[in-house]
């Protein structure tokens, strides 16, 4: 039986993660902060270390004992803003906890696979293919940016999945996401200010993981683009996620990003050409309508 690591297991991401894997026959070992919050409990196949990836004796140990075939990095600080106030704290999750990660896949594991984003870019092109050149407009992406730097080095098997702005239910209900703050919001009559300037392709979280799923039993390697392949503002995302929901749509106010001041800049157009990850791996993601229906919000 293969045994996969997944780092990052408390988030959105890796709670799917550990639950696809799990149903597809891999042992799992998982990696969090704070203690393991699935509701499930413990299944077969299955351990948890709360760990901190910058802990060298931690993640040494964590890998001799478990000696994982597969390492599946999902593990970030991912708040924008947060990112950026407190850069070394970013810097030091997001990049040298990959590179503490590697040192460990090197030795004992076959293949690692990286999470970043398409905060990598600069938001000036869109559309953007695996190859396209990258220039972060914010600490987030640059932390990013530099971390895949670390795994395109390593000595081992690697595979990079940049994806785009994730949405999907919570199998714990702690984690929010463009749909569920809408959902939220609009159940309440509170107005929101939602942009309309931005675009991306917005990515359904089961999607995400059939991709990485792909990407394992196709020992595929490289960089691939998974998310969407509807290009959407998040205005339009909020307009048809009050649709969806029978929800009050006035409540949804326009804005261009300018309106808000924040300290970390977003680039304006990303979103992925997934041309690649068709061809190579299989992938096919759903619409975001179906994306809507799927998700359990």
């Amino acid at each position: 039986m293969k045994k996969i690591l997944v780092t990052g297991a408390n988030g959105l991401l890796g709670q799917y993660l550990v639950r696809a894997l799990l149903q597809d026959g891999y042992q799992v070992i998982a990696t969090g902060r704070g203690p393991w919050r699935s509701v499930s409990g413990y299944p077969p196949f299955f351990s948890y270390y709360e760990l901190d990836l910058t802990d060298a004796a931690g993640t040494e140990h964590m890998f001799a004992t478990e000696q994982p075939d597969v390492v599946i990095h999902a593990g970030a600080m991912t708040q924008i803003d947060d990112c950026e106030l407190a850069q070394d704290n970013c810097f030091g999750v997001n990049v040298q906890s990959t590179a503490q990660l590697l040192v460990g896949a090197e030795k004992y594991a076959k293949s690692f696979i990286f999470l970043s984003t398409d905060f990598v870019f600069d938001g000036e092109q869109g559309n953007y293919r695996e190859d396209d050149a990258l220039s972060p407009v914010n600490w987030y992406g640059f932390t990013k940016q530099q971390a895949e730097s670390t795994v395109e080095t390593s000595e081992i098997p690697w595979a990079i999945v940049r994806t785009c702005l994730v949405y999907g239910s919570s199998l714990t209900g702690k984690r929010s996401n463009i749909i569920s703050w809408v959902k939220s919001n609009l159940e309440k009559g509170q107005e929101i200010r939602v942009v309309s300037d931005q675009l991306r392709t917005p990515t359904f979280i089961e999607d995400l993981v059939q991709g990485i799923g792909l990407i394992i039993q196709k020992n595929a390697t490289g960089i691939f683009h998974i998310s969407g392949a509807e290009v959407l503002t998040p205005y339009e995302m909020a307009m048809a996620t009050a649709k969806h929901f029978a929800l009050d749509e006035s409540l949804i106010k326009k804005v261009d990003a300018s309106t808000f001041s924040q300290p970390a800049r977003r680039p304006l157009k990303t979103g992925f050409d997934i041309t690649k990850a068709r061809t190579e791996l299989g992938f096919e993601p759903v619409g975001f309508e179906e994306g809507l229906r799927r998700g359990n919000f």
